[in-house]
């Protein structure tokens, strides 16, 4: 017996093999194992390390085990985002400073999207900073990587068709602002309004007696905040002028006193200067060390360069002017090719469809236009209070609990790809 069953095995027939299935073996196959799943995720500057950092959080709540890398700064960091590079080798603005920087950009550029595919994540998000993130974000998609843009440039301001071009970076837009989505949509481009965090973070109150006595600023004196930029580019062309009106207001109110938030220590040093030069009383003179909402929330009157902050300020109820410079080529190139289409600049008024704050634009941002838009908001303090409706209005419209909307719609784009990519080896590993 042992003979013939010796001898059927070295032939291989069926009959001999037993008919059950070992009791160690399983019914159907082993699944395969998956790895993690992978977010690579690119911010430019500090408002869109913020974003980073709160959609981090809200994507670890729906996978607690993912993996986070690629550029950002210290929110990102303390978020759990393995950073390449800081977010500060992006923090750029202005046609001639990008032209001035645009080798090491692409350098910068080319690199990243080489470790990037070879890392594999499941998707791609570039949170603002347009000018490097879309170039990403289309060399990517087309290596077969999903792509998300978060932020929306903005096509309000600038020509519609520019739309088009996102959507052929992006396959899905994430959009701060209500009016954006439907710019998308003639399009046929997948963007969803997810609301500002912003918007969820600040209170519909702010206390300003309570921030005022923290920052040592006299509870009943009239209070300017002064915000001439977060870049040294902004700074270096708001200064000036900003610092000139805060001297003839000074002039004007004796009691008036000044608080002057510097982003890091470089603008510090550049606005202690410019400072001196406009001849502030100093013993009315607040500097902060960042601080820019404390600055916001403890003031009467703000004057601010246009950007985020704008939108902060009327988040924090308060009312503003708005005054903007860019390098003058830059303003030359942009009015001859006619590529700004709205006559408002500043968001608050974006999004009211109103003017709710004066904006002083270019060769109008000057001292004495300056100082007289806001002796208005001083002197008609019945203005300030027929603000708060619109204000507190515009704040609930963009308070959707952003962070998290913003994850689930990552989340829906990971299960239509089946986090197809790159751990199903899809990525099309051709170079840059």
């Amino acid at each position: 017996m042992s003979s013939s069953i010796n001898g059927n095995r070295e032939q291989g027939t069926a009959d001999a093999l037993p008919t059950a299935q070992p009791s160690f073996l399983p019914d159907s196959p082993l699944p395969v194992p998956r790895r993690k799943v992978r977010i690579a995720l690119v911010a430019g500057e500090a408002s869109g390390d913020g974003l980073g950092a709160g959609l981090i959080r809200a994507l670890r709540e729906r996978y607690p085990d993912a993996e986070f890398a690629g550029i950002g700064g210290d929110a990102m960091r303390n978020a759990g985002c393995e950073t390449w590079s800081d977010a500060s080798e992006l923090a750029l603005m202005g046609l001639t400073e990008i032209l001035r920087h645009l080798p090491r950009l692409l350098k910068l550029r080319k690199e990243f999207c080489q470790r990037v595919l070879e890392w594999q994540p499941d998707v791609f998000i570039g949170i603002d900073a347009p000018d490097f993130n879309l170039g990403v974000e289309k060399w990517l998609k087309q290596r077969g990587l999903r792509t998300v843009h978060y932020v929306s440039p903005s096509v309000w301001a600038w020509r519609e068709k520019r739309a088009e071009k996102i959507g052929a970076s992006a396959d899905m837009v994430l959009c701060l602002f209500p009016m954006e989505p439907p710019i998308y949509a003639r399009h046929g481009i997948d963007a969803r309004f997810v609301g500002h965090p912003m918007a969820d973070e600040i209170p519909l109150e702010s206390d300003r007696q309570q921030t005022r006595a923290a920052l040592d600023i006299p509870a009943q004196a009239p209070v300017l905040a002064v915000l001439p930029g977060s870049r040294l580019g902004e700074v270096s062309r708001l200064g000036p002028p900003f610092f000139a009106a805060a001297w003839q207001l000074c002039e004007d109110k004796h009691d008036l006193h000044i608080v002057v938030p510097a982003a890091n220590a470089k603008c510090k040093a550049m606005i202690v200067e410019q400072m001196r030069t406009a001849a502030l009383p100093s013993a009315r003179v607040h500097l902060l060390d960042g601080r820019a909402r404390d600055a916001m929330i403890a003031a009467d009157v703000v004057m601010l360069a246009s950007g985020t902050a704008t939108l902060e300020t009327m988040l924090v109820k308060r009312p503003m002017v708005v005054g903007y410079r860019v390098a003058e080529l830059t303003y030359r190139i942009v009015s001859a090719l006619g590529l700004i289409k709205v006559n408002r600049y500043a968001l608050p008024n974006v999004l009211a469809g109103k003017d709710l704050a004066p904006e002083l634009m270019q060769h109008d941002c000057t001292p004495e236009n300056l100082t007289a838009a806001v002796q208005q908001w001083f002197e008609h303090p019945e203005r300030v209070s027929a603000l708060q409706g619109d204000y507190v209005r515009l704040h609930q419209q963009l308070r959707q609990d952003a962070s998290a909307r913003a994850a689930d719609a990552v989340a829906e784009l990971l299960g239509k790809s089946g986090q197809r990519g790159l751990g199903n080896g899809e990525l099309k590993r051709t170079g840059a």
